[in-house]
């Protein structure tokens, strides 16, 4: 059975057919590859040491501990099925008080904190939700800091996000909380560099 391109270059030269056929192959690709990193999932550099040690930032910026910035991945399609959890990495775009408090704004990669209705604060560093203190292994190396918050109920639809490096990290803590339709997907994989490939 002959495919399309086939029956509507049937009656040209070749060189012509295989070039055509070329061509849609190529451009079939680009668009298979567009499709997955439009809905499914989509790469993303680390540029801050927010995440240290989690994921590393190049040197020398401040704070950063590798030569390169980890390379991950997004799964985009992940909530479409299931809510967020705490403790999971995920990519958002920051609400526009990112800008005015941070001077940096878009797409940040920060830790789940707190859900919808839940109460959150900070006491010397150490978080607790809904009264409960939340046992933060990631946070190594002095990064806790000695922040405290007052006691914040986050919105229905909302989540409060802070970075593994609190100490370098501009957070929920300075622009308050992401609405859900802001969350673009969860980190799954570093895949560059190479000694940093890794499966979450």
């Amino acid at each position: 059975m002959r495919n399309p391109v086939d029956r509507l270059t049937g009656g040209l030269p070749h060189a012509w057919r295989v070039a055509i056929d070329w061509a849609v192959t190529i451009v079939g690709a680009i668009a298979i590859v567009l499709a997955i990193k439009a809905w499914v999932v989509n790469p993303y550099r680390i540029p801050s040491s927010s995440m240290e040690p989690t994921l590393h930032c190049a040197k020398p910026g401040d704070g950063c501990e590798s030569r390169f910035s980890d390379r991950v991945l997004a799964n985009r399609l992940v909530y479409r099925f299931k809510q967020p959890e705490r403790g999971e990495v995920i990519v958002f775009e920051t609400p526009p008080e990112a800008e005015q408090e941070c001077g940096a704004g878009g797409t940040f990669v920060k830790r789940l904190i707190a859900l919808p209705g839940e109460t959150w604060r900070m006491e010397s560093g150490i978080v607790f939700v809904d009264d409960r203190r939340l046992m933060e292994p990631y946070i190594t190396g002095g990064r806790l800091g000695t922040d405290s918050q007052p006691p914040r109920r986050v919105p229905p639809g909302h989540y409060v996000f802070l970075g593994d490096n609190r100490t370098h990290s501009c957070d929920s803590r300075q622009w308050g909380t992401v609405p859900r339709e802001n969350i673009i997907g969860r980190v799954f994989a570093v895949y560059w560099p190479p000694n940093r490939i890794s499966i979450r």
